[in-house]
């Protein structure tokens, strides 16, 4: 290996380690401007919740199963991505840090990129914690697949409520377009027949009806998470393409 070589090498080396000692440094400077403010409020939420079904379904006695916990997790999982999702950009906008995103070209893509990975591996990774909760409180089930299960969902909503946080610019007006849009989908999902549908957003993996086929079930389930991921990243895009219009943001 010639001096040349060797010193390109060792540039490259030392451009690896330095990526490698800021990476934690940004991962928390973007997870404090993600999660600042209201999240803790919006985390104790969603484990009262979650501790308030369990104590309700225990004391009426309800048949306990995976399907029921599924049940449980729902709700807290969606109050989880609620705050990051709907005021994200308005997070930025009050840090001051909206025009710097703005100002370099592409960038915002990279940032949002990362920070909707972020606050997704920090929603399954506290879905865990609640799911083992419910292990040691109510009935044993897989924590990773049934947090895995919850996820899709999460993506759904979350993805969605980025979107239309870029079309609003508003964190109270999407939370209210969120709100209205959830109430809908769960009456939607209550209506005859609908916990067959592959098309029923709030589908229970766990909960296959009575008489139902399990290859006919696990079909439906497929497909309903391949439309739930879809839509995921339908959202995602349609969300990313509206920070092209810098002038509506800054």
């Amino acid at each position: 290996m010639s001096i040349e070589e060797y010193e390109l090498k060792e540039e490259k080396d030392m451009t690896l380690n330095q990526i490698i000692q800021l990476l934690p440094k940004v991962v928390k400077y973007n997870l404090k401007i993600i999660f600042a403010g209201k999240f803790i409020w919006f985390l104790l939420a969603a484990f009262s919740f979650f501790a308030f079904f369990m104590f309700q379904n225990a004391w009426q006695r309800e048949e306990i199963n995976e399907g029921l916990i599924y049940g449980i997790l729902l709700f807290p999982c969606i109050l989880l991505i609620f705050y990051p999702a709907v005021f994200g950009i308005q997070n930025d906008e009050d840090s001051r840090i909206l025009e710097i995103l703005f100002g370099i070209p592409d960038y915002k893509y990279k940032v949002w990129g990362v920070r909707l990975l972020m606050i997704y591996v920090a929603i399954f990774a506290i879905l865990i914690v609640f799911s083992y909760v419910a292990i040691i409180l109510l009935y044993p089930v897989n924590p990773l697949e049934m947090s895995l299960q919850l996820m899709f969902p999460v993506l759904f909503f979350g993805n969605m409520a980025f979107m239309l946080s870029t079309i609003t610019r508003s964190g109270n007006g999407t939370a209210v377009l969120m709100i209205i849009i959830g109430i809908a989908l769960i009456f939607v999902s209550k209506m005859n027949g609908m916990d067959r549908s592959f098309w029923n957003v709030m589908l229970n993996p766990f909960g296959m009806p009575e008489g139902f086929h399990p290859m006919i079930w696990e079909s439906v389930l497929i497909k309903n998470r391949i439309f739930l991921f879809s839509a995921s990243l339908i959202w995602a895009m349609i969300g990313l393409l509206n920070l092209q219009k810098r002038e509506k943001f800054v």
